[in-house]
């Protein structure tokens, strides 16, 4: 079996996020960046499909150099190769359309992508890129085993947990659940030391539209400051919550 794991490249959840550029631009000044947490929770159960199945895994990030480092981490936790598209992801169906050639190009049985990056929330790659292959989908998987060609699954619905039956080839989008967080893998000084050597493959991207602009970036409105009430003043409190906060 072979499998695709599609890797995003995303701040750490703990980096000051800033705007540029009259705030239509991320600015990526200082910012640590990882692996996309739901990609992780991917690749994790693609490295179990590797060792108790004997698959091959590749992962696939459509991004400038800047996101090798992210590339060589998931080759260190145990993927075989591992393959760029070079390009700037401008939007999830530029990045769709760019991921279909690799897979096309590269004959895969399973597709691994996190239901969604933590940087945009889009939630749109997983299923463009199904609409594009014509390829079986599963969203919000937490579970999947694969016997053959016939492809278990469980996926999260609202209120409850849903299982399914299907096919590959098989995109799926992932999440938490895939595997626990417990089962993620830290790469080892072996795994690092052995990454160095595997294929890194730089794919140059195919001709693709974009077909949404980022116009501006915002951030929340900072918290306002705490304001206390004393039993004293309950009648100021029940006023403020009915003509301030407006929830009574």
């Amino acid at each position: 079996m072979k499998i695709l794991v599609c890797i995003s490249h995303v701040p750490d959840t703990t980096s000051k996020i800033n705007f540029a550029n009259g705030d239509t631009e991320f600015d990526t000044a200082g910012v640590q960046f990882v692996i996309n947490p739901n990609d992780e929770f991917g690749l994790t159960r693609a490295i179990w499909f590797q060792e108790q199945q004997g698959a091959t895994v590749t992962v696939v990030n459509v991004g400038t150099p800047d996101t090798e480092p992210t590339l060589r981490k998931a080759l260190a936790i145990g993927a075989n190769e591992a393959i760029r598209v070079n390009a700037k992801p401008t939007d999830g169906f530029f990045v769709a359309q760019q991921l279909a050639e690799v897979v096309k190009s590269g004959g895969y049985d399973l597709v691994i992508c996190g239901k969604e990056s933590l940087d945009y929330n889009g939630g749109m790659v997983p299923g463009m890129l199904a609409g594009i292959l014509g390829h079986n989908f599963l969203n919000s998987c937490i579970s999947l085993t694969v016997d053959g060609n016939n492809v278990k699954a469980v996926r999260e619905i609202d209120g409850g947990k849903e299982t399914v039956s299907t096919s590959l080839p098989l995109i799926i989008g992932g999440q938490k659940g895939l595997v626990e967080e417990k089962d993620l893998r830290i790469p080892n000084m072996r795994g690092i030391m052995t990454a160095r050597t595997k294929a890194l493959t730089t794919l140059e991207p195919v001709s693709a539209d974009s077909k949404t602009k980022s116009v501006k970036f915002e951030k929340p409105a900072p918290k306002s400051a705490v304001k206390m009430y004393t039993v004293d003043t309950l009648d100021e409190l029940v006023s403020s919550l009915h003509n301030e906060a407006k929830v009574i």
